[in-house]
């Protein structure tokens, strides 16, 4: 009988591209060696981990029922939950995107924002309607199974397509996240998509699925070519943009009467 030792011996990309990606994406320890590998090899991974973060937030909705809480109460746990899990890691790039597209007069200044560790005012909107917007559509379903549900598509669909966006357009600069991520491969890419669609449709069913992905797809395009204006391509902060936009679309219309 084959142990996990020998699992990893026959699947190595599987379980180190998985650590990766887990790495990058929350605060979760999962050890030294995970972190050095090339972010955009490990790229079909990123709904997988979308995936268990949007379970976890769901799970904490389900306990802010079970402990009495409201709906508006438990749906604010469950996303704080998401936030904590992943150290703001997405909520941080919104903001400072939203202080550098707006902000900015042109492409050098806006990257200068964005590198800005201090937040201003379109960052700090950004941030906070964000969150409004998520605890709202939860708030909105109510059922904490429809719930889970709605945050694993939701987790797992706004980061299967940032491989699609990396693959698609070019680092605005030559140093950070943007650059050293590497720009993801076709096989991996197309495994992204793959996943993040089929979360999605086994989470909201067929009908909903298909349009909250079809949505956020159109929405993220429209970002896409408004990075491109903006600065000429991405950084890392653009594509925490990105999955901030598709979580919310994506809860949105599972939200959707």
């Amino acid at each position: 009988m084959s142990g996990p030792g020998d699992c990893r011996r026959h699947f190595p990309g599987f379980f180190t591209g998985f650590a990766a990606a887990t790495a990058f994406f929350t605060t979760f320890p999962v050890g030294r060696s995970a972190g050095s590998r090339r972010l955009a090899d490990a790229a079909w991974a990123f709904p997988l981990v979308g995936a268990g973060i949007g379970a976890v937030a769901g799970l904490a909705f389900l306990f802010g029922q079970v402990v009495g809480l409201g709906d508006w109460s438990a749906a604010l746990l469950s996303v704080l939950s998401g936030i904590a899990l992943t150290g703001a890691l997405h909520e941080d790039g919104l903001a400072d995107t939203a202080d550098g597209f707006l902000g900015g007069r042109d492409r050098e200044a806006k990257l200068a924002i964005m590198r800005d560790s201090r937040l201003g005012a379109f960052g700090v909107l950004a941030i906070v309607l964000s969150v409004l917007l998520r605890v709202a559509s939860l708030a909105s379903i109510g059922d904490a199974i429809h719930v889970g549900l709605a945050l694993i598509a939701a987790h797992a669909v706004s980061r299967g397509v940032l491989p699609v966006a990396m693959w698609a357009m070019s680092p605005a600069r030559a140093d950070g996240l943007g650059a050293t991520a590497g720009t993801p491969r076709g096989l991996n890419v197309l495994g992204a998509a793959t996943i993040g669609i089929l979360i999605g449709l086994a989470a909201l069913g067929p009908p909903r699925g298909a349009i909250a992905i079809c949505l956020t797809g159109m929405m993220v395009l429209a970002i896409v070519l408004f990075a491109r204006r903006q600065i000429g391509g991405y950084t890392g902060d653009v594509l925490g943009a990105f999955q901030q936009i598709g979580e919310i679309v994506m809860l949105l219309a599972a939200s959707a009467r």
